[in-house]
């Protein structure tokens, strides 16, 4: 999405808009999907009045019709009009733009930055995100929706005992895996493709005082020996789209324990049937709508003699 003119060394490009919350949250839900983590960070901003602000960071000169182009997609042409862009000074941008980020609360989560450590309730679990490493803040629907899941799955443990072996497939920045090794106090086994998402996982269990429990490791697909090793899961989170959760249907609905739960997110509402269809026989038992996006909490039934998945 960026241009082949250099950047001002003494400015950086942004751009800017104020809009109703639900359509800054689509625009910012579809450039942190579509568009490299490197290259752009997107910061919302409760401006009052049920208005909020839309801040895109650059890290080179964008190509401002592609980017208007995402913006209409997500909120409509008149939108994608009114984006204003400019040049302010240089600063590290990453920092800049989530340092404003509201903490988010989910649950007895709250994912939060380095700027809210203090605010964090006794009575919660904060997840810190450092503000530098773009690969998350937990304000995606996605990420709230699989917090949410997880929240309920601490109130009420299937066959009531606890998760003893948890996978985050696809961790990204970890705070599911955080959140899941803090509350349940249990070992997380973190897997993404990306290895610098790996990276930025790790310092943030580290940041989190839980890189003793989360295990982050470069993985493609459920395939790779550390993911075999300790199969089978008792709780999988699998916060991707709609396209790999079915291509790794199969392999993974056989590394879920008996009485496991499987919570894949990453889905459009209208996606949700078509999830759940790869996914049998597992069982849907929760359904979560937010943002625009779904979450699903899948089980697999206890294992009867001579069944199989």
């Amino acid at each position: 999405m960026t241009s082949s003119v250099p950047p001002h060394s003494s400015t950086t490009p942004v751009a800017n808009l104020e809009i109703d919350e639900q359509s800054a949250r689509r625009i910012a839900d579809l450039l942190t999907q579509t568009v490299d983590a490197d290259e752009v960070a997107v910061a919302l901003f409760d401006a009052g009045g049920g208005r909020w602000g839309v801040t895109i960071h650059f890290r080179a000169a964008p190509h401002e019709n592609a980017v208007r182009a995402l913006v209409a997609v997500a909120a409509g042409p008149a939108v994608a009009k009114a984006l204003r862009f400019a040049r302010v000074a240089a600063q590290d941008w990453v920092r800049e733009s989530l340092a404003g980020l509201a903490p988010v609360a989910v649950g007895r989560f709250v994912v939060h930055g380095a700027h809210d450590r203090a605010g964090v309730p006794v009575n919660r679990i904060g997840v810190e995100i450092e503000a530098a490493l773009a690969f998350g803040t937990g304000h995606h629907g996605t990420t709230r929706g699989s917090l949410l899941a997880l929240d309920d799955l601490c109130k009420s443990p299937p066959r009531g005992r606890r998760s003893r072996r948890i996978l985050d497939l696809g961790t990204g920045s970890g705070v599911l895996a955080i959140a899941a090794a803090r509350a349940l106090r249990r070992r997380v086994l973190a897997t993404d493709i990306d290895a610098s998402a790996v990276r930025v996982a790790r310092a943030n269990a580290r940041l989190n005082r839980a890189g003793a429990m989360v295990e982050a490791v470069k993985a493609d697909g459920v395939t790779a020996q550390s993911i075999r090793q300790r199969a089978p899961f008792d709780l999988v989170f699998a916060n991707i789209l709609l396209g790999p959760l079915q291509r790794l249907a199969a392999p993974l609905k056989r590394l879920v324990a008996p009485g496991g739960r499987v919570v894949v997110s990453g889905l459009l509402p209208a996606q949700a049937n078509a999830a759940m269809a790869a996914y049998r026989p597992l069982v849907p038992e929760r359904r979560i709508d937010l943002d625009g996006w779904t979450t699903l909490v899948l089980a697999r039934r206890t294992r009867r003699r001579g069944t199989s998945i």
